[in-house]
């Protein structure tokens, strides 16, 4: 399993990050979380920016990476 983050270059407006794992359009939601108790992360960016997006589910700062993945991985 890939740990490093998904980094996008995002345009304003709003974003719906899968927090169940199951999507098929990572690290987007896709719905695939209905019927379970989680939720996507939703985030709303008012500017363009850059935004680097946990793939490892460690990160405090979830939906964004903190670099948790690299203590799992050792670097």
């Amino acid at each position: 399993m890939d740990t490093k983050p998904y980094v996008l270059n995002l345009e304003p407006g709003s974003y719906y990050f899968c927090a169940c794992g199951r999507s098929t359009n990572l690290p987007y939601c896709d719905g695939s979380h209905k019927g379970s108790a989680v939720e996507p992360f939703a985030v709303v960016l008012p500017e363009s920016r850059s935004v680097a997006i946990c793939a490892c589910g460690q990160s405090a700062t979830r939906p964004f990476c903190d670099g948790s993945h690299n203590a799992q991985s050792g670097g």
